[in-house]
C-alpha cells in the first residue's frame, strides 16, 4: 500500500484546509494507515512557500494550499507545475467566484475566520479551566465552575468536560471514591449546576474490563469486580443524595447526548 502524504500549505492556521484533506484521505485510508497530513501555517512569504513546494516534491506529496493572497496562490499554482507536485487550490476558485457575483474586490486578510474576539477568548478559557480542574486536582475550582460533574471511574467525565468546554462552559469534575472524602467545596456550591453521572454495574464492568485489558492488566483486578462496583455506586448515591443534585444515566449514552441533557438541564432551571 503506498503511503499518502498531504501538505496543507496556509497563510492562516490551516485548519480549512486540514478538514478538506481528511475528508478526502478517509475515502482512501479509512483509519489513516500509512497516511501523513501535515500542516504548514502561517505560509506568508515567497522563500517560506518555495521551501514548502520544494519539501513536497522530495516526498512526493499531495499538496492542498488555502491563500487569500492572488500573488501567492499563482506562485503556488507555479511552483507546483513546476516541480511536479500535484496540487488543489481549496479558496482560489471560490474566492474569484465570489468576486464576480458581488463585484467586489476580496480584502486578502488572511486569518479573518479566526479572529480573536470574545467568543474565542470564552472558548479558550473554558477548555483551559476543564483541563486545570478535571479529576478532582484542585477543589477551588469547583466555587468557579458553571457546571460541576461528579461521578465513579469511567463514567465519561473527562470527555464530557471537555465537550461542554467546547460550549464555553467551564466545568470541573470530582470522581467519588469510598476511601475519599469529596472536597468540602462540593458541598458549599449550588447544586443545581452540579450534575451527577450514573451507570449501569454491567455496563461499568465492561467498560473496566475493556480498561485494564487496553492497559495489559488482568481484567479480573478489584477495579472491575461487581462487588467493588455496587460499593462505588452506592457510595455515589449517597454523595449526590447528600448535595440534592440532578443525576444522569450514561448507560450507552454517547458524549453529546449527555452534554445535551445537562445543557437543557441547565437552562430549566434558569428559567424557573
Amino acid at each position: 500500500m503506498k503511503q499518502l502524504q498531504v501538505f496543507i500549505i496556509s497563510d492562516s492556521v490551516g485548519e480549512t484546509g486540514e478538514q478538506v484533506a481528511k475528508a478526502v484521505v478517509t475515502q482512501f485510508r479509512p483509519n489513516y494507515e500509512d497516511a501523513v497530513i501535515r500542516r504548514f501555517p502561517y505560509t506568508r512569504t515567497e522563500e517560506g512557500l518555495r521551501k514548502i513546494v520544494h519539501f513536497a516534491s522530495l516526498k512526493g506529496a499531495l499538496v492542498i494550499f488555502t491563500l487569500v493572497h492572488a500573488n501567492m496562490r499563482l506562485l503556488a499554482t507555479q511552483l507546483c507545475e513546476a516541480q511536479g507536485v500535484t496540487a488543489v487550490d481549496v479558496l482560489g476558485p471560490v474566492i474569484d467566484a465570489m468576486d464576480i457575483v458581488v463585484d467586489e474586490a476580496p480584502l486578502e486578510k488572511p486569518g479573518i475566520l479566526h479572529q480573536l474576539d470574545d467568543d474565542y477568548f470564552k472558548k479558550i478559557e473554558a477548555i483551559e479551566f476543564a483541563v486545570k480542574y478535571d479529576d478532582g486536582r484542585d477543589p477551588r475550582g469547583l466555587l468557579q465552575a458553571d457546571i460541576v460533574l461528579i461521578g465513579v471511574s469511567r463514567t465519561s467525565k473527562t470527555p464530557l468536560s471537555q465537550y461542554l468546554a467546547h460550549q464555553r462552559y467551564k466545568v470541573a469534575n470530582v470522581p467519588l471514591v469510598p476511601e475519599v472524602e469529596p472536597p468540602k467545596e462540593l458541598f458549599e456550591i449550588d447544586p443545581a449546576k452540579c450534575v451527577g453521572l450514573v451507570i449501569s454495574p454491567e455496563k461499568l464492568n465492561y467498560i473496566r474490563q475493556e480498561r485494564l485489558m487496553a492497559l495489559g492488566l488482568n481484567n479480573d483486578a478489584m477495579y472491575a469486580k461487581h462487588s467493588r462496583i455496587e460499593q462505588e455506586l452506592a457510595f455515589f448515591e449517597k454523595i449526590t443524595a447528600r448535595i440534592g443534585c440532578h443525576v444522569i444515566d450514561v448507560t450507552n449514552k454517547a458524549v453529546e447526548e449527555t452534554a445535551n441533557r445537562i445543557i437543557r438541564h441547565l437552562q430549566t432551571i434558569k428559567r424557573t
